[in-house]
């Protein structure tokens, strides 16, 4: 199994995800924004057919939760869990899982039914510790202690299945040739000497401050990083429903409980008893036992099963449709033939009947009210609508139009084509796809109709100013470019004194001349491997190991200095000791090897996938304000770039 695919399974975030067989577990655009992103449906992560709403997202932090504080022997809060960048680093691992479940699924990595439930059949969890046989009953209330159903619990079997197998797969077909522990066991024991000085910005001479125009050059020759991208700017109409509901009036309110009376009766209850037998020959024996008059306790004593005891139960509550489907056909005390459920062969015997009951008002008084305000609140948005529309046909502006029906209009700020805020900054929460497309439809000063986001949703937006993409004005990034500016002509007076300095020890003169006519004094090194840069610092090392017996070498040490030397002598590497090495780095290789393919696998397949994540929406899911609260500063803030 590759790394790659256990890192999460390892984080502490996994328990609440990846269920095993043992159940163990910066800019805002305002609150005018919060409300355009409320628009359509709502997903904390979303890769391809796949997605994690809020309420899946806080079952599976809940689970998580209780096994940290398990851990932790103390009871946690949610913002102790996903501190430090925690929440991110999860959503992070949590798309990137779905992006590949999404991509392996739809490539036809899908692992059989009769895979998974075989290994349900030998999960130790799900067995009675008495009889030792697989207890459907206790399978299903182990489940729903964590708050899982079979069919979400069998739904990540096949994904945990999906994901060992394409690793399993991966890592078994990738060998490393020995050439590669060999080279690198060369490398690590071979030992050189050399010589060298150093050449520091002070003898190379610093900029002094830019000018406007070498500024506005500068700016030029880095146009395509400057350039800010088109933006846009739009108002957008809301017609939602402000108003306090309005008084529902009793004859409203039986008028319709009369007609949905059927509907709201309650339904049909059933007490039954099931048993699961491992195969058909099994479920036939303890149907024909059962219907000889056999109490159901006995036989499945007899049979070394559990019976699962229903009372009262209403079809709705049985996940299964084949077991709904035999238990709701029978009649008191009879016994029904064996149905293969998800897990075995369920044998079922109804007890007892009770027949449903028509609803009361009383019953269902407040169901119908707050079905009533739904309706009256949809139909009030749709009678805004219209009223629009008709005000906009007899020729009535946008504006006009939007005063005299009572809507109300929204100011997006200047994005871009992807969503964001022109400088690149996310708006949190984002708008919809929908509302940022209808712009990109329009031009400047363009209205579109009305748009029907549905579930009762409606929006009609103009484009209020296109700024085309432009490079920002000089004001507005001086002191950034400036600084760039002056880092760039450090580095070339450095640069530029180094180069001349290494001409002429190949043209020929002697190192300790060259280096004392720039100041600096000469430094040796004798038995120089490549772990040597602590102590005598990268370029030393990458230049004496790049050059041949005899060359000479210039590279760059540190940020503000050069390194100019001599490669005096190379020892290679003992045979002795590099055979056994390379086989060591092979292997350590040969695993790295498939982490890192691993790894771009997981990545890619989310990037087909196109999983994303909404932070502020898992935030809230889980109680808390939708933006973190903020660090404090360690120092003073970087110069932003002007939006």
């Amino acid at each position: 199994m590759l790394t790659a695919f256990r890192t999460f399974a390892k984080s502490k975030w996994a328990v609440g995800l990846l269920v095993v067989l043992a159940l163990a577990l910066l800019v805002t655009g305002g609150t005018q924004l919060d409300v355009l992103g409320n628009l359509g449906p709502k997903h904390v992560v979303t890769a391809g057919d796949r997605s994690v709403g809020q309420a899946e997202f806080r079952g599976e932090m809940d689970r998580i939760l209780q096994q940290s504080q398990q851990q932790a022997g103390r009871a946690l809060t949610f913002e102790e869990l996903i501190g430090d960048g925690g929440l991110t680093q999860f959503l992070q691992q949590r798309s990137q899982q779905l992006g590949f479940l999404n991509w392996a699924w739809q490539a036809g990595i899908r692992p059989g039914k009769e895979l998974v439930l075989r290994q349900l059949r030998q999960a130790p969890a799900f067995f009675d510790s008495v009889t030792g046989k697989f207890d459907e009953n206790l399978y299903r209330s182990k489940l729903a202690e964590n708050n899982l159903t079979a069919e979400m619990f069998e739904a990540q079997m096949r994904d945990q299945y999906i994901t060992q197998h394409y690793g399993s797969a991966l890592g078994g077909g990738m060998r490393l040739p020995r050439i590669y522990g060999a080279i690198l066991a060369s490398q690590a024991l071979e030992t050189r000497d050399g010589r060298w000085f150093t050449v520091t910005q002070a003898m190379a001479g610093t900029a002094g401050a830019p000018t406007d125009a070498q500024l506005t050059a500068f700016m030029n020759q880095n146009a395509a990083e400057l350039r800010l991208p088109e933006s846009r700017t739009a108002s957008v109409v809301l017609f939602d429903n402000r108003d306090a509901p309005a008084a529902i009036t009793e004859a409203r309110i039986e008028e319709r409980f009369n007609f949905r009376r059927d509907a709201l009766s309650l339904p049909e209850k059933r007490t039954f008893v099931t048993l699961t037998a491992p195969n058909r020959a099994a479920a036939d024996r303890i149907a024909g036992r059962l219907r000889a008059g056999e109490a159901p306790a006995a036989v499945a004593a007899a049979n070394n099963i559990q019976p699962a005891d229903y009372v009262d139960t209403p079809r709705s509550a049985l996940g299964d449709p084949a077991i709904a489907a035999a238990v709701f056909g029978l009649a008191a005390n009879e016994v029904s033939a064996p149905v293969q459920a998800s897990v075995g062969f369920v044998v079922a015997k109804v007890t007892a009947i009770t027949p449903g009951r028509a609803a009361t008002l009383a019953d269902v008084r407040e169901q119908v009210i707050q079905e009533l305000r739904a309706e009256d609140a949809r139909a009030a948005v749709y009678a805004r609508v219209e009223a629009y529309e008709k005000a906009r046909q007899a020729g009535k502006t946008l504006d006009a139009a939007v005063a005299e029906i009572g809507a109300r209009v929204i100011q997006v700020p200047a994005i871009r084509q992807d969503g964001k805020l022109r400088n690149g900054q996310d708006i949190n929460p984002p708008l919809p796809p929908q509302l940022v497309q209808t712009m990109w439809t329009l031009g400047k000063g363009g209205e579109s109709e009305v748009i029907d986001m549905g579930q009762g949703q409606y929006f009609v937006v103009r484009v209020d100013e296109v700024t085309p993409a432009a490079l920002p004005p000089l004001e507005s990034i001086r002191a950034p470019l400036a600084q760039q500016w002056v880092l760039r002509e450090n580095v070339r007076l450095l640069t530029t004194r180094a180069n001349a300095l290494a001409a002429r020890v190949r043209g020929g003169e002697d190192l300790a001349a060259v280096a004392a006519s720039a100041g600096a004094t000469i430094q040796t090194g004798a038995g120089l491997n490549r772990q040597s840069v602590q102590q005598y610092g990268q370029g030393v090392v990458q230049g004496v190991f790049s050059t041949r017996r005899g060359e000479t070498f210039s590279q760059q040490n540190t940020a503000d200095s050069f390194v100019i030397g001599r490669t005096d002598r190379i020892t290679p590497a003992p045979a002795v000791l590099a055979a056994p090495m390379a086989e060591q780095f092979r292997q350590r290789m040969a695993g790295d090897n498939v982490n890192a393919v691993g790894e771009l696998a997981l990545k890619t397949a989310a990037e087909r996938s196109r999983a994303r994540y909404d932070e502020a929406l898992a935030r809230t899911a889980l109680g808390l304000p939708a933006e973190a609260p903020a660090a404090p500063a360690a120092g003073a803030p970087a110069p932003a770039q002007g939006q």
